[in-house]
Protein backbone atom coordinates (compact mmCIF):
# COMPACT_ATOMS: atom_id res chain seq x y z
CA UNK A 1 0.00 0.00 0.00
CA UNK A 2 1.35 3.05 -0.79
CA UNK A 3 0.98 6.30 1.08
CA UNK A 4 -0.28 9.33 -1.12
CA UNK A 5 -0.90 12.12 1.42
CA UNK A 6 0.96 15.34 0.34
CA UNK A 7 4.74 15.21 2.24
CA UNK A 8 4.26 11.19 3.30
CA UNK A 9 7.37 10.56 1.24
CA UNK A 10 9.54 13.06 3.59
CA UNK A 11 11.27 12.30 6.70
CA UNK A 12 9.20 12.87 10.02
CA UNK A 13 9.80 15.71 11.80
CA UNK A 14 11.78 16.03 15.22
CA UNK A 15 9.43 15.64 17.99
CA UNK A 16 9.25 19.38 19.79
CA UNK A 17 8.83 18.90 23.19
CA UNK A 18 5.94 21.50 24.63
CA UNK A 19 4.73 21.53 28.28
CA UNK A 20 2.52 23.76 30.20
CA UNK A 21 0.54 24.58 33.14
CA UNK A 22 -2.73 26.69 33.97
CA UNK A 23 -3.51 28.08 37.01
CA UNK A 24 -6.93 29.29 36.77
CA UNK A 25 -9.22 31.69 39.69
CA UNK A 26 -6.32 32.71 41.44
CA UNK A 27 -6.68 35.67 43.70
CA UNK A 28 -4.08 38.33 41.88
CA UNK A 29 -5.27 40.74 39.80
CA UNK A 30 -3.69 40.58 35.98
CA UNK A 31 -2.63 44.02 35.64
CA UNK A 32 -0.38 43.48 38.92
CA UNK A 33 0.25 39.49 37.76
CA UNK A 34 1.67 41.01 34.57
CA UNK A 35 4.22 42.98 35.46
CA UNK A 36 5.95 39.67 37.25
CA UNK A 37 5.43 37.68 34.15
CA UNK A 38 6.82 40.17 31.73
CA UNK A 39 9.86 39.46 33.56
CA UNK A 40 10.51 36.37 33.06
CA UNK A 41 9.14 35.68 29.33
CA UNK A 42 11.87 34.11 27.11
CA UNK A 43 14.34 33.23 30.14
CA UNK A 44 15.58 29.92 30.77
CA UNK A 45 13.80 28.34 33.23
CA UNK A 46 16.70 28.56 36.04
CA UNK A 47 17.29 32.29 35.27
CA UNK A 48 13.40 32.79 35.42
CA UNK A 49 13.38 30.99 38.93
CA UNK A 50 15.65 33.03 39.84
CA UNK A 51 14.31 36.12 38.67
CA UNK A 52 11.11 35.22 40.32
CA UNK A 53 12.82 34.40 43.67
CA UNK A 54 13.72 37.96 44.08
CA UNK A 55 10.82 39.70 42.77
CA UNK A 56 9.34 41.57 45.91
CA UNK A 57 5.48 40.75 44.35
CA UNK A 58 2.68 38.36 45.97
CA UNK A 59 2.15 37.44 42.35
CA UNK A 60 5.77 36.39 42.03
CA UNK A 61 5.04 33.43 44.58
CA UNK A 62 1.77 32.12 42.39
CA UNK A 63 3.67 32.31 39.33
CA UNK A 64 6.65 30.63 40.72
CA UNK A 65 4.19 27.55 41.29
CA UNK A 66 3.00 27.64 38.03
CA UNK A 67 6.44 27.67 36.60
CA UNK A 68 7.52 24.88 38.57
CA UNK A 69 4.85 22.67 37.97
CA UNK A 70 5.11 23.11 34.09
CA UNK A 71 8.82 21.75 35.11
CA UNK A 72 7.33 18.68 36.65
CA UNK A 73 4.75 18.16 33.76
CA UNK A 74 7.66 18.42 31.58
CA UNK A 75 9.58 15.37 33.43
CA UNK A 76 6.94 13.18 34.11
CA UNK A 77 4.90 13.42 30.95
CA UNK A 78 7.80 13.97 28.45
CA UNK A 79 10.47 11.96 30.07
CA UNK A 80 12.73 15.20 30.38
CA UNK A 81 15.73 14.52 32.37
CA UNK A 82 17.78 17.39 31.57
CA UNK A 83 15.70 20.47 32.93
CA UNK A 84 18.36 22.63 31.99
CA UNK A 85 17.42 22.63 28.58
CA UNK A 86 13.92 24.28 29.03
CA UNK A 87 13.54 27.73 28.18
CA UNK A 88 9.58 29.91 29.27
CA UNK A 89 8.25 29.66 25.69
CA UNK A 90 4.91 31.35 26.19
CA UNK A 91 3.61 33.15 29.63
CA UNK A 92 0.40 35.12 29.74
CA UNK A 93 -2.57 35.74 32.24
CA UNK A 94 -5.88 36.12 31.29
CA UNK A 95 -8.36 37.97 33.52
CA UNK A 96 -11.47 35.66 35.09
CA UNK A 97 -14.33 36.25 36.86
CA UNK A 98 -13.95 38.85 39.67
CA UNK A 99 -15.99 38.10 43.15
CA UNK A 100 -18.41 40.00 43.84
CA UNK A 101 -18.82 41.42 47.56
CA UNK A 102 -20.63 44.07 49.24
CA UNK A 103 -19.38 46.77 51.98
CA UNK A 104 -22.00 48.43 53.79
CA UNK A 105 -21.90 52.42 53.63
CA UNK A 106 -24.21 55.27 55.34
CA UNK A 107 -27.77 55.56 55.84
CA UNK A 108 -28.14 52.15 54.78
CA UNK A 109 -26.67 51.90 51.19
CA UNK A 110 -23.71 49.21 49.76
CA UNK A 111 -21.27 49.92 47.70
CA UNK A 112 -20.07 46.64 45.33
CA UNK A 113 -16.57 45.55 45.92
CA UNK A 114 -15.18 43.41 43.03
CA UNK A 115 -12.18 41.08 43.53
CA UNK A 116 -10.30 40.37 40.36
CA UNK A 117 -9.09 36.57 39.79
CA UNK A 118 -6.12 35.63 37.23
CA UNK A 119 -5.75 32.36 35.05
CA UNK A 120 -2.01 32.50 34.34
CA UNK A 121 -0.85 29.66 31.87
CA UNK A 122 3.12 29.02 31.24
CA UNK A 123 4.33 27.09 27.92
CA UNK A 124 7.81 25.98 28.55
CA UNK A 125 9.29 24.20 25.41
CA UNK A 126 13.22 22.81 25.14
CA UNK A 127 16.28 24.43 23.37
CA UNK A 128 17.73 22.56 20.80
CA UNK A 129 20.79 21.05 21.21
CA UNK A 130 23.73 22.77 20.02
Amino acid sequence: MVDIRPGADREPLEYAMETRAILRFVRVPPQKARLVIDLIRGQDVEQALTIIRFTPKRAARVIEKVLRSAMANAQHNHGLRDVDRLFVKTVFVNQGPPWKRWVPRAMGRATPIRKPTSHITVVLDERPAS
